[in-house]
């Protein structure tokens, strides 16, 4: 049977870590896999549509795309190391989507993000939409998770 919550271990080394991937597919099941910033609330991952430089409106990124076609989604976070006794990664597959800035609890989330990133600081996220994503089955490896 899938495992559908995380370890104590598991949610420290998320807090830890300062980047994840996020991967999604389109209506066909093209993938599409992103390094993205996050905040973790022990329920969520968030991810904002923030203002590092793009190619399109945050709106027509393929994510945002994809998460509005199919709500699968799935974020690998990984650690490595030469010494392979700290190799560690998480798989957590789960249902993402796109809160937009209007949402009672974007402004929470908003301090969650500034909080881990001061980059967010001079960022105007309460304008942002920002992708959620609900854990669903976790997989997981690694020495360093023991």
């Amino acid at each position: 049977m899938p495992r559908t919550t995380l370890t104590e271990t598991e949610i420290a080394l998320i807090q830890r870590q300062r980047v994840a991937r996020l991967a999604t597919a389109d209506e066909n099941g093209s993938p599409t896999l992103v390094p993205i910033c996050y905040a973790f609330d022990g329920n969520y991952f968030y991810t904002p549509l923030d203002e590092k430089p793009k190619r399109v409106q945050g709106s027509q990124l393929r994510r945002v795309k994809n998460i509005q076609a199919r709500h699968e989604a799935s974020l690998l976070l990984d650690h490595y190391s030469e010494d392979w006794s700290e190799l560690w990664y998480l798989q957590i597959y789960g249902y993402a989507d796109i809160m937009p800035p209007e949402h009672p609890q974007h402004a929470h989330i908003v301090e969650l993000l500034r909080e881990r990133y001061v980059q967010y600081q001079s960022m105007a996220l309460e304008q942002a939409s920002i992708i959620t994503l609900q854990p669903g089955r976790i997989n997981a490896w690694g020495p360093a998770l023991h």
